[in-house]
C-alpha cells in the first residue's frame, strides 16, 4: 500500500448566466454576451462577470475608435446609418459586432495567463500572443470597414 489517498475530483462551478444584453450609449448598438460567447467560442466556465467586464471594455474601445465618424453622421442611431443589408442585419452592425467580439476575446486571452509557467506553458503563452495580435487585427479591420478605410496604410519615405 502506498499511503496516497485520492479526494473527490473538484470541478469549478458553472458560470452564472450571462444575463441581459449590455446596453450601449443609445447610439451604438447593444451587445448580447450570450451571442458573443457563442460566436467567439468563449468557454462556458468563464465567469459571466469577467465576460461582461471585457465586453464593456471592448465596447468603449470600439465607440472611441468610431467617435469622429459618429460626429459626421446625421442618423439618429448606428442602426440607421445607411449600410447594405447582410443576413438580417446591416453590414455596419455585423462589423461592429465583429470588432467588439474580437477585442473582447483578445482581452480575455491576455488575462487568462498564469504566473507560474513551465516550459510547455511558456510556449503556450507565445501561441496566445500571436492569437491576441490576430484578434486585435481583426477588430481593427472591422472598425476600418465601418469607417470605409482600407486595411493597410502605406507611406513613401
Amino acid at each position: 500500500m502506498n499511503g496516497f489517498a485520492c479526494g473527490p475530483i473538484l470541478t469549478p462551478p458553472p458560470a452564472a448566466p450571462d444575463g441581459a444584453p449590455i446596453v450601449n450609449d443609445g447610439w451604438f448598438p447593444n451587445v448580447d454576451p450570450v451571442d458573443l460567447r457563442k460566436a467567439r467560442r468563449i468557454p462556458g466556465d468563464m465567469p459571466a462577470e469577467r465576460l461582461r467586464d471585457a465586453v464593456r471594455e471592448a465596447m468603449i474601445w470600439a465607440n472611441d475608435q468610431l467617435e469622429g465618424w459618429r460626429a459626421m453622421q446625421t442618423a439618429a442611431s448606428f442602426a440607421e446609418v445607411p449600410s447594405p443589408p447582410l443576413d438580417g442585419a446591416t453590414r455596419n452592425i455585423v462589423l461592429y459586432q465583429l470588432a467588439v467580439g474580437a477585442w473582447t476575446k483578445a482581452l480575455l486571452v491576455e488575462r487568462q495567463r498564469d504566473v507560474d509557467l513551465t516550459g510547455a506553458g511558456q510556449r503556450k503563452v507565445e501561441e496566445l500572443d500571436a492569437s491576441v495580435g490576430e484578434l486585435r487585427r481583426d477588430a481593427l479591420h472591422a472598425v476600418r470597414g465601418i469607417l470605409g478605410q482600407t486595411r493597410t496604410n502605406v507611406e513613401l519615405l
